[in-house]
């Protein structure tokens, strides 16, 4: 009875929502002292963007992770004109990038702590699977 209950609250999980205000995020993590990933992505011109996103980032153990354990702040930054952000959300992106990818690289993903210490980054696309990406972020969790 116990394996049907937990397989059907599997069925209703509510995936991780992105963020796009970091401020936000940092206040909710503070809230519930949850850890905050963030991701740098040029989400209509950069294929390793594309591919963490789709590949990892959506997938549906990381999902699950990320639901129940991060906050999650994505920082994109598109380039065709029909894809543009809002003004005030292009400032508060470049303003997180000044912070925490000063080098402009794409795809970035930076793990924090509640106060923005910086735990973990991954510079590119992490080659591994979804399950081996939630391991490592699992693995400095505190």
């Amino acid at each position: 009875m116990k394996l049907l209950f937990v397989a059907l609250l599997g069925l209703f999980t509510i995936p991780a929502s992105w963020i796009g205000n970091f401020t936000e995020a940092q206040k909710q993590a503070k809230a519930s002292h949850k850890q905050i990933l963030i991701n740098f992505s040029g989400s209509d011109w950069c294929g390793p963007c594309i591919r963490l996103r789709k590949e990892i980032l959506e997938s549906e153990s990381f999902e699950q992770y990320a639901a129940a354990n991060l906050l999650l702040v994505r920082a994109d930054f598109p380039r065709q004109k029909k894809n543009q952000l809002p003004k005030e959300q292009i400032k508060l992106n470049e303003s997180l990038a000044e912070i925490y990818n000063k080098d402009g690289k794409f795809p970035f993903t930076v793990l924090v702590d509640e106060n923005g210490k910086v735990l973990k980054s991954w510079d590119g696309f992490p080659n591994e699977s979804p399950q081996a990406f939630v391991s490592e972020v699992a693995k400095l969790k505190k």
